[in-house]
């Protein structure tokens, strides 16, 4: 279930090990096969969709208690549902921060983003007392129509507002104990998604996202092998990632973004990604990640789509091509409605929609 809550990459770790298992299953059908390749279990596609910067009591704290006041949409719990590792009354007595969690109402959707860089987060984790959340990671510098109020970092959604997360935690499973295994933003996030680390980069300058060879932060940096990026420091990673495993086993893949499709090109045919969505608050964001941050496999040259090409058929779609598996959001769904889609696909929804504080909302992000 975390797979569509943030960047916590030990979430993800149920679809990595899915992933693992079915690639193992298409290899040995395929060998038996001649080659051809099909699935050997149930599962015939896996689906990620990646969303930003959300923690397991945001979004779950007290479920599958929702305060359910009127004029917002209710949540009733199904007879026998398990209460999660989350917000109780005693954790809450005892609450080692300086602030308690406090509930958030459908109409303050739209927050300040709260300080998620890698030594911010460790600073709040305190050598494991985790008692120094507002200290270290609070912003409350917002203005309308962000909320900003003191002890926002502790605050939480319920049912009410995060509504379609619950209800697909009553239908499916959910990990109350998972934990990231990355400090950090949006590129740290990305690039252990789908490596599993994020060491072994090289930068074209200095820049403090990179540490002794190892990407622990986000910021003036960007993929190296990225049109739509500013100028800064550019970012290569060596090694393999998930998708040449894939490639590897003949298993198709895609990654998919939103705005990723390129609004025009300058004259030498550089890609310029300039596609905008209001959020739920009427601020205009820019769909693909402005800071070429979005895409982890635009850091390694093996996966990458440097000039944003499509795939010259939908046909090509998950498999080798001048789109080498990188697509906008619309490619996937042409996929789908010629029932070619992948065996492997992750979305990644435009900025307005994938749930970061201060450029998107639990609102939007459902919708998509």
């Amino acid at each position: 279930m975390r797979e569509f809550l943030a960047n916590r990459c030990a979430a993800v770790l149920p679809a990595v090990i899915a992933l693992a298992t079915l690639i193992a299953a298409q290899s040995a059908t395929a060998a038996a096969q001649g080659g051809k390749v099909s699935s050997a279990t149930p599962i015939k596609h896996l689906v990620v969709i990646y969303d930003e910067n959300i923690s397991f009591d945001h979004y779950f704290g007290t479920y599958p208690h929702a305060a359910n006041p009127p004029g917002e949409p209710a949540f009733h719990a199904a007879p026998g549902t398990p209460t999660v590792n989350g917000l109780t009354p005693a954790l809450l007595a005892r609450n080692p921060n300086s602030a308690n969690p406090q509930r958030l109402d459908r109409s303050e959707a739209l927050t300040c983003s709260q300080n998620h860089s890698y030594t911010a987060e460790q600073n709040a984790f305190n050598h494991g007392l985790m008692d120094k959340f507002v200290e270290s990671t609070q912003n409350v510098s917002c203005s309308p129509p962000y909320v900003s109020k003191p002890g926002l970092v502790m605050d939480y959604y319920d049912g009410n507002t995060v509504t379609a997360m619950w209800n697909y935690a009553q239908r499916f499973a959910m990990s109350d104990n998972s934990y990231s295994s990355v400090f950090g933003p949006t590129t740290p996030g990305h690039l252990d998604l789908v490596s599993g680390q994020t060491h072994g980069a090289t930068t074209s300058q200095p820049t403090a996202a990179v540490v002794n060879g190892t990407v622990i932060s986000t910021g003036g940096e960007s993929a190296k092998f990225e049109d739509c990026a500013p100028t800064g420091a550019k970012v290569e990673m060596s090694g393999r990632n998930v998708g040449n495993l894939m490639t590897a086993k003949g298993v198709s893949w895609g990654w998919f973004s939103g705005g990723f499709r390129p609004t025009s090109r300058t004259s030498d045919g550089t890609a310029i990604c300039a596609s905008m969505h209001p959020n739920v608050g009427g601020q205009l964001q820019t769909d693909y990640y402005s800071g070429g941050w979005v895409d982890p496999f635009q850091y390694y040259q093996s996966t990458a789509n440097p000039h944003h090409f499509s795939p010259a058929s939908v046909g090509e779609i998950g498999h080798a091509g001048r789109a080498n598996h990188q697509y906008d959001l619309a490619d996937f769904w042409a996929a789908v409605d010629a029932k070619k889609m992948p065996t492997v696909s992750y979305l990644k929804p435009a900025v307005y929609q994938n749930g970061h504080a201060a450029s998107s909302d639990p609102l939007d992000e459902q919708r998509f």
